[in-house]
């Protein structure tokens, strides 16, 4: 077995920092049949508060040097290859890369790869400054496919984060996000990628839509990249 040590730097949200470790979990299950305690990796979680908010401007300076800072710490337990599944932290990715000594997965390159030919129209649901950085759309665009998003939908995507986030019940936020996956489907949407950590929550409950989760695309390549 790999004796590589994968990083997390998680806690952007708090929430989703456990769904996506067991994510990982799921992962190591499927790529390479992990049973026994001693099957699954060493991995170092470092849980880093960020000054990010659902309704507020980003201030980049103070956001950067939080998120720089913990990936300094976590790199510190000899990390080699490190998963930040937080969308919206990779605005400073480049940058990011020049303090980091391991192997920095980029969550937005990984979930495009994902798309293939059969997505013609796509959104992308992330919070407010996720979609303000445009990052995805414009990935989504060079693909040659149509993106296409109704600025109502943000507040609806707000509130079911903000649901997640609050530890709402699971029928009550999945209520609301059915309400929006259904005028999604009549916008002639076929493709829609969940950038926000916090939605990893929500399962499939259409047939109609392909639905692909960057945060479990991202645990994929960090197993992915563990077994190489």
């Amino acid at each position: 077995m790999s004796k590589k040590r994968l990083g997390i730097l998680a806690g952007m949200g708090p929430r989703s920092t456990a769904p996506f470790l067991e994510l990982v979990y799921d992962e190591c299950q499927r790529q390479y049949g992990a049973k026994y305690d001693a099957d699954y990796p060493e991995i170092v979680i470092y849980s880093w508060p960020t000054p990010f908010y659902l309704d507020k401007e980003i201030d980049d300076i103070e956001s950067f040097k939080a998120i720089r800072n913990g990936l300094v710490e976590l790199e510190k337990n000899d990390v080699t290859i490190t998963a930040i599944p937080c969308n919206t932290a990779h605005k400073y990715f480049d940058q990011l890369k020049e303090y980091s000594k391991s192997k920095l997965l980029n969550i937005i390159e990984i979930t495009i790869e994902r798309m293939g030919s059969d997505s013609k129209r796509a959104t992308v649901l992330a919070t407010k400054p996720t979609m303000d950085m445009k990052l995805y759309q414009q990935a989504i665009e060079k693909q040659e496919i149509e993106y296409y998003f109704d600025s109502r939908w943000q507040e609806d995507v707000n509130s079911i984060i903000g649901s997640i986030k609050n530890k709402e019940s699971i029928e009550c936020t999945l209520n609301k996000y059915k309400d929006l996956e259904n005028r999604i489907i009549d916008a002639r949407v076929d493709t829609v990628i969940f950038a926000c950590t916090d939605l990893s929550v929500i399962k499939d409950t259409s047939t109609k839509l392909k639905i692909i989760e960057s945060s479990k695309e991202l645990a994929k390549e960090l197993i992915k990249e563990y077994l190489k």
